[in-house]
């Protein structure tokens, strides 16, 4: 999802494109009783963190064209996080009630494979340190927040400061083991977890096996 602070003017935009058509500027105005300019700037401001996608319409005749403005599915995220925090535990936890512990294992390593191979083809480097760097720059770019650094033995420590999986998390920690795994597939070192955010920690600290 986008990395930027809406504003409340923001969000009223957004709650008025999210399942509607396109909408015009004119209509935008009319809809929330404020002027163009503030219209205008709200739009920009959108569009440029990724929350709204405009479209051109040219017109028959020589009209000037239009533009339209439609809501993207990172407003429809931002819109609708407080459902997910209902919706996904619920799957989760149907999951291991219909499935038992054979299904949930099967269900972790194939997200850990799928999460794999999609870093894996960010990552080109042959080296681990190489790679591990390649692998936090794709996190980054993702808007995911991640540190890397070595501490005074020499080891190199991963710090997730970002959670994929806080919706999803159980007693056992079993989705904590599908970023251990991924991690350890695209580096192509053994990784541990050192601390979780679940268990007191200020975040969750993975470090590399070796040198």
């Amino acid at each position: 999802m986008p990395d930027a602070t809406i504003s409340a003017a923001g969000m009223r935009v957004i709650k008025l494109l999210v399942g509607n058509p396109p909408q015009t500027i004119a209509g935008l105005v009319r809809a929330t009783g404020v002027t163009r300019t503030a219209v205008t700037g709200q739009l920009t401001e959108l569009e440029s963190a990724g929350f709204v996608e405009r479209n051109t319409e040219r017109l028959s005749g020589r009209g000037r064209p239009r533009h339209l403005y439609k809501a993207t599915e990172a407003s429809l995220l931002l819109l609708f996080t407080n459902s997910q925090r209902i919706v996904v535990p619920a799957i989760w936890r149907a999951i291991h009630e219909l499935g038992g512990e054979e299904l949930t294992q099967k269900i972790l390593k194939s997200v850990s494979r799928q999460m794999a191979d999609h870093y894996s083809a960010k990552v080109t480097a042959k080296k681990p340190r190489d790679r591990l760097r390649q692998f936090i720059h794709a996190i980054a770019a993702e808007g995911g927040l991640i540190d890397i650094v070595e501490d005074d033995r020499g080891q190199t420590l991963i710090y997730r400061r970002s959670c994929p999986f806080i919706n999803v998390v159980d007693d056992k920690r079993s989705v904590c083991w599908i970023d251990q795994e991924m991690m350890s597939t695209v580096v192509g070192r053994p990784v541990r977890r050192v601390s979780c955010r679940h268990e007191g920690a200020p975040c969750c600290t993975f470090e590399i096996v070796g040198k």
